[in-house]
């Protein structure tokens, strides 16, 4: 008799790719990898990434950014969608702006003329997904507010050149972003791109605020405690109401 047996404690089949929800403090380790590239970290592809989609008729450049967190370990990815072109309001009224500063308003002439508070070095307007990135390298970057974030290729990042980005992974190999994490459609690890988060302080409260806003849904099933724990399948009874609440502060946590 041969029988590889183990403990009725041990999960060893059905359990699939462990998939994960809350907050993430990880590493940032590639910037549209190659296939290569990716089989170096672990991640067997049987195709090329392709690092371009179409979306409604419009063509958009992948930024995809894959992250590694150790305890528990898992390497994932989330996308930043850009064009090479300026983004306006539904109207057409107003244009995004940006600056030296990586500041972002919403106006219809230069908005140093209008508000104290926005910083007149290097204003102009900004690319569609612009915005995102932008708040992203200065939570990973942990820049100071007033200090200077701006890349200086930009108009060939919307266009699919990330060296300049590529670069920033190389300088920012101990820093860490804090990332909520989500599973969609029960099969699918993402990462909420409304709010990223800095190491110090902690401050779970800016992802309550955005996931509550007006614009800041997540399309995903996420813990509201912003916990990290593994995920498990809830399981639902049928003839039930949807119970699902809005993002709250865990108890047992400051969220600073």
């Amino acid at each position: 008799m041969a029988i590889a047996s183990n403990n009725s404690q041990e999960q060893v089949s059905g359990g699939g790719v462990p998939m994960y929800v809350g907050i993430a403090a990880s590493q940032i380790v590639a910037v549209n990898p190659t296939q290569a590239e990716l089989a170096d970290m672990g991640v067997n592809l049987k195709a090329a990434p392709e690092y371009k989609v179409t979306l409604s008729e419009k063509e958009y450049q992948k930024v995809t950014f894959w992250v590694k967190h150790t305890g528990p370990d898992f390497v994932t990815r989330f996308d930043i969608l850009m064009m090479p072109t300026i983004r306006v309001s539904k109207d057409g009224s107003k244009s995004m702006w940006t600056n030296s500063r990586g500041q972002i308003s919403w106006s219809d002439t230069d908005p140093s003329a209008k508000y104290d508070w926005y910083h007149g070095e290097g204003v102009r307007k900004a690319y569609v997904g612009e915005d995102t990135l932008l708040n992203f390298v200065k939570a990973w970057a942990n820049v100071s507010n007033g200090g200077d974030c701006y890349l200086e290729t930009i108009e060939k990042i919307v266009n699919g050149d990330v060296s300049e980005l590529k670069q920033l992974i190389g300088a920012l190999t101990e820093n860490k972003v804090r990332l909520l994490m989500g599973v969609k459609d029960e099969k699918y690890q993402t990462i909420y791109t409304k709010h990223f988060g800095r190491l110090k302080p902690q401050r779970n409260d800016l992802f309550i605020k955005e996931l509550n806003g007006d614009y800041g849904s997540f399309n995903a099933e996420y813990n509201t405690d912003l916990v990290l724990r593994r995920w498990e399948a809830a399981i639902i009874a049928p003839d039930t109401e949807d119970t699902t609440s809005t993002a709250t502060a865990s108890t047992d946590q400051a969220p600073w």
